[in-house]
C-alpha cells in the first residue's frame, strides 16, 4: 500500500492531465475537462490517501478558480456556506457536552431505563444510548465515550466472550446510524442539503430532514439489535458505573444544548416557526448554533471556568470542515461546468427501472462504496450526479439523494469504513472476520430499511 501511495502521489497529476487532454480532443469544453480532471484527482487521493484527506480537499478550492471554472467569490461561498457554519457550531457545542460529561450520564440513564438484566436488553440499551447521542454529537466522540463503559460492563460479567461482539459492534453501528437522525449528526446529511439547495433553490429545514431520518433510526436500531443478539439469551448480572450527583456544568450545558435543539426544530415549523413569529426571516440554523456557542463561552461552569474555552474549542476536527468546503466547491464546479448534467443524462436511463428497485440499488452501491472510502468524500462526488440524474429523469431529486446520503452512514463491514468501527476494533475483542460477517448482514438490512422508508416518506 505504501508503494501504491507513492506511485499515486506522483503519478496522479500526469494521469489526470491526460484525461483532460482526451476530453478536450473529444470536443468537450475546457470547463468540463478541468472539473473532470480535478474530480478524478480528488477521487484517487481520497481513496488511497497519499496525502491526508483534508489536504486533498484543498485541490478544488485552489484549482477551479485558477483554471477559470469558478470565480474567487464562488469559492469563498464554499467556506462561508451556512451549512459549514452549522457544522462548525455543532462541533463546538459537542465539545462543551463532551467536556461536561453530561453525555455519559445521559447514556447510562438510557441503559438503566431499558434494563441490563439480559444480554439482548443490555445491547439494546447501549445502542439506544449511542444512537441518541450521535444525533447531536459526533459518532466518534459517542463511541469513544461509551467504549470504556462497555468494556467495564464486560469485565464485570462472566459472559464476556459471548457479549463482546454484539455489545461493541452494537455501540459502533448505532453511533453511525444515529448520526443520520439530524442534519448535524454527520457531514453527508449536510452535503445533501447543500447540493439539493443548489439544484432546486429550496432549502431543507432541520425539521424536514428529521421527518425523513428519525423513522429510519427508530426502525434500524431495534432491527440491528435483534440481528446482533440472535442466539444470545439468558440473564446477566451487570453493575453499571455510578454517576453521582448532577454538577452545575452538566446542568448548564444540557440547558443550552436543549434550548438550541428546540430552536433548530421550531425555526420553520409549525406555522412558519419562530423566525416568522418574531419577524426574523433571515434567521437560519447556523445563526442559532453560533449564538449558542457564544453562550457556552460566556456562561460559567460553576467551578471557576466557562462551559467552553478556546483550548478545548480549538481541538474540533478542522479537517472535516476543509473536506466539506472542498466538497461544496467541487459540487459547484460540477454544476457550473455542466459535467453533472452530462453524467446525470448518462445515468437517467437507469431510472427506467421501478423506483423501489432504483432506491435499493442506490443504497447498496453507496453502502459498499463507503466501506473503503470516506463517506463525506463519496457523498460529495455522488450528490451532484444523482441530482442531475433525477432532474433528467423527471424525478424529485430528494427521492434519490436522501437514501444515498443516509446509506453513506451505513458501512459496517470493515474497520476502516467508519471511525466508530475503528474504535471498537482497536479494543482487540473483535476480529476483522467477525466484523465483516455481522457487517455484511447489517449492510443489506440497512439498504432495505432505508430504501423502503424513503420510498414511502420522501415523495
Amino acid at each position: 500500500m505504501i508503494a501504491l501511495r507513492r506511485v499515486l502521489l506522483w503519478g496522479t497529476p500526469p494521469l489526470v492531465i491526460c484525461l483532460a487532454l482526451l476530453l478536450l480532443a473529444a470536443g468537450y469544453s475546457q470547463d468540463i475537462a478541468v472539473v473532470a480532471m480535478v474530480a478524478l484527482w480528488c477521487v484517487l487521493w481520497w481513496v488511497f490517501e497519499p496525502v491526508p484527506i483534508p489536504v486533498t480537499s484543498l485541490l478544488p478550492i485552489a484549482l477551479l478558480p485558477l483554471l477559470g471554472v469558478l470565480t474567487p467569490a464562488q469559492v469563498g461561498q464554499a467556506y462561508g456556506s451556512p451549512l459549514i457554519l452549522l457544522l462548525l457550531g455543532g462541533f463546538l457545542l459537542s465539545k462543551a457536552m463532551e467536556h461536561s460529561g453530561a453525555h455519559r450520564r445521559i447514556a447510562l440513564g438510557m441503559v438503566r431505563l431499558v434494563g441490563a438484566d439480559s444480554g439482548p436488553r443490555l445491547v439494546l440499551g447501549f445502542m439506544i444510548a449511542a444512537a441518541s447521542l450521535s444525533m447531536w454529537i459526533s459518532n466518534t466522540a459517542t463511541t469513544l465515550m461509551l467504549l470504556p463503559v462497555a468494556l467495564a460492563v464486560l469485565e464485570a460479567t462472566d459472559r464476556r466472550r459471548e457479549l463482546a461482539v454484539p455489545l461493541l459492534l452494537g455501540v459502533a453501528y448505532a453511533a453511525s446510524v444515529g448520526g443520520i437522525g439530524t442534519p448535524i449528526g454527520t457531514p453527508p446529511n449536510l452535503i445533501f442539503m447543500q447540493v439539493y439547495e443548489q439544484t432546486t433553490g429550496q432549502a431543507i429545514s432541520f425539521t424536514r430532514w428529521m421527518g425523513w431520518a428519525v423513522p429510519v433510526v427508530l426502525v434500524m436500531i431495534p432491527l440491528m439489535a435483534l440481528a446482533l443478539t440472535r442466539g444470545l439469551s439468558g440473564s446477566v448480572a451487570v453493575q453499571l458505573p455510578t454517576t453521582g450527583a448532577w454538577r452545575s456544568e452538566e446542568k448548564r450545558v444540557l440547558w443550552v444544548f436543549g434550548l438550541t435543539a428546540l430552536a433548530w426544530i421550531t425555526r420553520s415549523e409549525p406555522f412558519g416557526g419562530w423566525q416568522v413569529w418574531l419577524g426574523l426571516p433571515q434567521a437560519n440554523d447556523a445563526s442559532v448554533a453560533l449564538l449558542a456557542v457564544v453562550v457556552m463561552f460566556v456562561l460559567p461552569n460553576g467551578s471557576g471556568g466557562r462551559l467552553l474555552d478556546w483550548e478545548r474549542a480549538s481541538t474540533i476536527p478542522w479537517g472535516v470542515l476543509l473536506l466539506f468546503s472542498g466538497g461544496i466547491c467541487l459540487a459547484s464546479g460540477f454544476v457550473a461546468s455542466g459535467l453533472s448534467d452530462i453524467m446525470g443524462e448518462a445515468l437517467a436511463g437507469l431510472t427506467g427501472i421501478p423506483v423501489w428497485l432504483l432506491l435499493l440499488l442506490v443504497c447498496l452501491a453507496v453502502t459498499f462504496m463507503t466501506e473503503t472510502t470516506s463517506n463525506t468524500a463519496s457523498t460529495t462526488l455522488l450528490m451532484p450526479v444523482l441530482a442531475a440524474a433525477a432532474v433528467a429523469a423527471d424525478l424529485p431529486p430528494e427521492l434519490i439523494m436522501v437514501p444515498a446520503a443516509m446509506s453513506a452512514s451505513c458501512a459496517f463491514m470493515l474497520p476502516v469504513a467508519t471511525a466508530p468501527n475503528s474504535v471498537v476494533y482497536g479494543s482487540g475483542l473483535i476480529t476483522t472476520a467477525q466484523m465483516a460477517r455481522e457487517g455484511l448482514l447489517l449492510n443489506l438490512l440497512g439498504a432495505v430499511v432505508i430504501s423502503t422508508l424513503c420510498f414511502v416518506l420522501v415523495r
